[in-house]
């Protein structure tokens, strides 16, 4: 006899298998046919406001696992949003301007191409992998209005961009100067702190005696003040040397020579330079040294004794190497003590015939003549080599220097724009809470910020420089116009029209002239991107300013967090943000940061042909995204295990629920066993604690409280016990409606 059909045997059509990479494509094409998310702001109107303003990434290259990771981060939480009662639209973006676009065009192009051609190749580079990231970030299930997003390129963005610049020159922040930045030879361009990484490099450590010229004491033939310095490139440039005024400095004997350093310091000085017999022939304060004169070695100029608060003991000699046009502490100091601000160093970082003999050498390359020189001339005590973090150009990767150029800039300081950006920072909240002290110590120590760049992709400062006296005119009016013109006819009319265009008869306001020559220069892409909740939640109907969060990696607490809040506070008085929360970076299975390079990258293209795209979005709820992720093959592995046994809970309850019609067949509560009670009590728990943790942006506490539930508070306990009512009573009997009542309540919530 078949026994079998005596039971009540689990019925579903829902397949055994998931097959995820196969069947997704299926749904999102669905989802695209029926508008799916044009029905959730159909149903969203009316309701409160949720913006969650999308950062927007390059358009350049695939998208690698921190877009996946960034992207899949925000659609959890729009898709929470929306359904809990707001209206959450999504609006996603593009960076399409910059340096790394117009890198990889570059090398495409013939020298001297016009700036026009340049532009028009970027152009058509940066659409074209907006569509295909597009696609991409489609693949991954984020709903968005992907048919309209916005592009930092689109004529109506760079007018805004051109607005917003325009009320920052209205408020005073803008100037022009000539100060120290961080500039990369081979881009040739200045660039900002956002766009400066640090990386390990040797540099050379050397120990360079100056002589002493002139005191307010008098001082032993063959005295040198000693400094120590990992930039020996620099020292053409020297003009002063700082100390602190408060610091204990002694004069040492060693042999026929007496050496000026920091008391404290003299056992790690000598030891390292290989001198055992020394004496210590007195002792001087700093500030009793201020107003000497010692002699550059390299240039034979004078070098000057000054005092600087920023002057530390913890390193070198206490008295530091200062060249006011290749240091922003050595500027400051220049400027108080009305030193020569010396940049003997060319756009291609090469040395100018400023520098003498050095004239026409690669900077870095002329460290080893300069400290050949030094020794030649008995100036050198002591070399080595030293490995440390210096600044290299996020882009090429190479390393930076310092130097002065002019440039345009926003003033941190005027009309307390540091001030106010500050105390309105504290009025955000910071996601993780950590995140605001990182934040308010990046925006209270930065320098003012370098708003100009030496390329062509990007939106032009729209300055003019007279040509019968050189005044340069930054005009409110003519901005608001440029900007006018620009939302009608492009961003390419400025480099196509002649000034007048723009100007219409405007005279230079020193001479009275009326013939001028346009900026070359194009404004930080940061300012670009720092002006997006200007340019998109104030200008369309379906968003609201300010947005209700910012999400984005760590590493923009000095990038978008900054810059959007910058423009902001100087537009419009007020930060573009109530929210702030920021993710970790991805790493490796041993820690380690995944790099190309390395070799230990996974493309998101590899994990959705072999797992499929929830998995990997299951993954990006699991881990707690406040740190550096871990992700690795067996990682993935276990998440698609884990993904296996809920998948197969849900198979269970809609293969008991196929005879069970809730309309007709549901139970009351009073009619339910304990055990039943007791898993619904389990499942509202379940449901409260969830939108806790949504709530409080706590993400893998979903992941491990519905894991828990559906493996073992429902599948190993709940479902266990309840197999035999399931397959062994009758269909009807009010055991079996009892638990099928539970089974589809529990199915739905879930």
């Amino acid at each position: 006899m078949d026994y079998s059909k005596t039971l009540n045997l689990p019925k579903t059509e829902f397949p055994m298998r998931a097959n995820l990479s196969k069947r997704e494509p299926a749904f999102l094409e669905f989802w695209q046919e029926i508008g799916l998310y044009d029905l959730l702001r159909q149903k969203g109107a009316g309701k409160q406001k949720y913006i969650l303003h999308d950062g927007p990434p390059y358009a350049n290259g695939h998208i690698h696992m921190g877009h996946a990771l960034n992207k899949v981060l925000k659609d959890i939480i729009v898709k929470f949003k929306n359904m809990t009662g707001f209206d959450a639209p999504y609006v996603p973006g593009w960076a399409c301007h910059g340096l790394s676009i117009e890198h990889k065009v570059a090398k495409t192009l013939k020298p001297g191409e016009s700036k026009i051609r340049v532009r028009e190749m970027c152009h058509s580079y940066a659409l074209s992998f907006v569509d295909i990231q597009r696609d991409e970030f489609k693949r991954l299930g984020v709903f968005g209005d992907w048919e309209n997003p916005y592009l930092t390129l689109l004529p109506s963005y760079c007018a805004s961009i051109l607005e917003a610049f325009g009320e920052l020159v209205r408020a005073g922040y803008v100037y022009k100067g000539r100060k120290p930045v961080h500039w990369c030879a081979s881009c040739k361009t200045a660039l900002a702190e956002a766009e400066v990484e640090y990386l390990e490099k040797s540099s050379p450590s050397i120990y360079v005696k100056f002589p002493l010229k002139k005191a307010a004491f008098e001082f032993p033939a063959h005295t040198s003040v000693l400094i120590w310095t990992t930039t020996p490139w620099t020292l053409p440039a020297n003009v002063a040397i700082a100390l602190g005024g408060d610091h204990d400095y002694a004069l040492v004997k060693a042999g026929e020579e007496v050496l000026i350093m920091a008391k404290r310091l003299i056992p790690v000085v000598m030891k390292e330079a290989g001198i055992l017999d020394y004496e210590l022939l007195g002792e001087i304060r700093g500030k009793e040294l201020e107003g000497g004169l010692c002699e550059n070695p390299l240039m034979g100029r004078e070098s000057r004794l000054i005092l600087g608060d920023y002057v530390t003991l913890d390193q070198g000699t206490g008295c530091v190497h200062t060249a006011p046009g290749h240091g922003l502490e050595d500027y400051e100091a220049g400027l108080r003590y009305g030193l020569p601000i010396l940049n003997p160093v060319d756009d291609n970082g090469r040395f100018t015939d400023e520098a003498g003999e050095f004239a026409g050498e690669n900077v870095f390359a002329a460290n080893k003549l300069i400290n050949e020189r030094l020794k030649e001339k008995g100036f050198l005590l002591y070399r080595d080599e030293l490995t440390h973090s210096y600044p290299h150009c996020w882009r090429c990767k190479k390393p930076v220097l310092f130097r002065a150029t002019s440039q345009w800039f926003i003033s941190m300081d005027k009309n307390s724009l540091r001030q106010r950006s500050l105390e309105a920072a504290e009025n955000v909240r910071w996601i993780p809470s950590w995140g605001e002290n990182r934040f308010y110590g990046m925006l209270k120590d930065r320098p003012d910020w370098c708003i100009s760049r030496q390329r062509a992709w990007g939106v032009p400062i729209p300055a003019f420089y007279c040509l019968g006296c050189g005044q340069s005119l930054l005009d409110v009016e003519v901005i608001k116009e440029t900007a006018n013109i620009v939302r009608k006819e492009g961003m390419d009319i400025w480099f196509k029209k002649e000034p007048d265009y723009f100007l219409k008869g405007v005279a230079c306001p020193k001479c009275g002239g009326k013939e001028f020559r346009r900026e070359e220069d194009i404004l930080d892409v940061w300012f670009d991107s720092g002006s997006s909740h200007l340019a998109v939640l104030k200008q369309r109907d379906d968003l609201s300013w300010p947005a209700d969060l910012y999400l984005e990696g760590s590493d923009q607490h000095r990038g978008w967090f900054q810059s959007s809040l910058l423009v902001s506070m100087g537009a419009t008085q007020a930060p573009p943000y109530k929210g702030v929360l920021t993710h970790g970076f991805m790493v490796d299975a041993e820690g380690k940061a995944m790099s190309k390079s390395m070799g230990n990258t996974i493309a998101p293209e590899q994990i959705i042909k072999k797992f499929g795209a929830d998995i990997l979005r299951l993954w990006v709820i699991s881990e707690d995204y406040r740190a550096d992720i871990k992700l690795s093959d067996e990682i993935l592995t276990r998440m698609a295990d884990s993904y296996r046994k809920m998948r197969n809970t849900f198979r269970f309850l809609l293969g008991n629920l196929y005879d069970f019609d809730p309309e007709k067949d549901s139970l009351a509560c009073d009619s339910l066993r304990p055990i039943d009670k007791y898993l619904l009590s389990r499942l509202q728990a379940l449901v409260s604690d969830v939108r806790k943790a949504y709530t409080d942006f706590e993400f893998h506490r979903i992941y491990h409280l519905l894991n828990n539930f559906c493996v073992a508070t429902l599948s190993s306990f709940y479902l266990d016990v309840a197999k035999d009512v399931l397959y062994t009573f009758k269909p009807d009997s009010k055991e079996r409606r009892a638990i099928q009542t539970v089974m589809h309540k529990a199915l739905l919530t879930l």
